[in-house]
Parts: structure tokens; C-alpha cells; sequence
């Protein structure tokens, strides 16, 4: 429900941002959806019908609790670079961006990990192989640093600032950097929680 209410309706994109759910499970849950009129077939992908989009108060308030209860650190099984890469394609903000084609290195550790994101006017694609075009700014950090980041448990620029994670290239694509990653859509709800713990 929640890749849904974020706007992915092909399968196989819902396959990839749900790597623990077997394909059968996913076409199951899928179909279960469709008889229960929350989701419609059609233009070959899944779209949320009216009762399904009325469901976006009762996802992200349990994304709410989960942040103030259940989310802890990143457990090592869980630092997929592969799949945070994926989900970072999804979350780019172009209009943040210089005009014209941006292509965004990251340089990974911990395990070492390359992938290039690349930015033009059809969207944001993932490379997993140098796609071949000139470079306009590369993060390097560890896959744990970055997944804090995205997660929200860290400010973007906190990290930048520590040097834990490293933004290089040119000027104006690496400070619309922090503008154009518009991290997990659970960040702002994960930080107010860890903030509120804080206190």
C-alpha cells in the first residue's frame, strides 16, 4: 500500500521496492487488493481506486508509530545498497536539479557498491554499470551512513558536515544535491521521533 501511495503501479517496480515478498505473495496480495475494490487493473499496472486512497491516513500513521516504536538502526541484513539505490530513483526531486541530463555517482563502502543515477527530462533511471556519461557530482559514503540519511535518523547535512558522507562535482549540482534527494517518505517522521526521544 505504501509503494501504491507513492505512485508505483507496474509489478514488477512493486517487486523491486519489496525484495522479501516472493512474486507469487505480491500477485496474491495484489489480487486481494482488487477483489476488496482497493486497487484497479489497468493501462497495465495496479492504481489505487477512491477507497484505496483513502487509506493514506491509516498507512502513515502506522509509518508514525513504526517510527516511534518498532524502527530501530539498520540491521546488517538490512543494508541492501542495490535496493536503496532503487528506492533513491524514485525520491529524486529534477526540478531541484540544473537543466538538461545530471548523472549522480555513488561510491559506496562497507560493501563496496557503485550505481549511478541518471536525471533527465524521462526521470530518474538506475545504473548498476557506468553508463557512460560524464559524471556531475559523486556521493561516497558508507551503505550504513547513506541508509541512516534516507531513513531520516540523520540530517543529509550533518553527514555532509562530519565527512561521512561526500558530495563532489560541480558546484551547482552538488549543492542542489540536499534539495534533489528527497530521502524516505517516512525521514521526516523517523527524525521527529528520534528528536522527541532525545528530550
Amino acid at each position: 500500500m505504501r509503494d501504491l501511495l507513492l505512485g508505483t503501479t507496474r509489478f514488477n517496480d512493486l517487486a523491486r521496492g519489496l525484495p522479501g515478498l516472493s512474486r507469487s505473495l505480491l500477485s496474491r496480495r495484489l489480487r486481494q487488493l482488487e477483489l476488496a475494490g482497493i486497487v484497479d487493473r489497468h493501462d497495465g499496472g495496479y492504481h489505487l481506486t477512491e477507497a484505496g486512497r483513502d487509506l493514506k491516513d491509516v498507512v502513515w500513521g502506522l509509518g508514525d508509530w513504526g517510527a516511534r516504536w518498532a524502527f530501530g538502526p539498520p540491521r546488517p541484513e538490512e543494508l541492501d545498497p542495490e535496493l536503496l539505490m532503487w528506492w533513491a530513483h524514485e525520491r529524486i526531486d529534477s526540478d531541484a536539479l540544473p537543466d538538461g541530463r545530471v548523472v549522480l555517482a555513488f561510491e559506496l563502502a562497507e560493501p563496496r557498491f557503485h550505481a549511478w543515477l541518471v536525471v533527465d527530462d524521462a526521470g530518474a533511471s538506475v545504473c548498476k554499470v557506468d553508463p557512460g556519461f560524464e559524471v556531475d557530482a559523486t556521493l561516497r559514503s558508507s551503505v550504513a551512513t547513506l541508509y541512516e540519511v534516507w531513513l531520516g535518523r540523520r540530517p543529509l547535512l550533518d553527514a555532509m558536515r562530519s565527512g561521512d558522507l561526500e558530495v563532489s562535482g560541480r558546484r551547482e549540482v552538488v549543492s542542489a544535491v540536499p534539495r534533489a534527494l528527497m530521502l524516505s517518505p517516512a525521514a521526516e517522521m523517523v527524525s521527529a521521533a528520534a528528536t522527541s526521544k532525545r528530550r
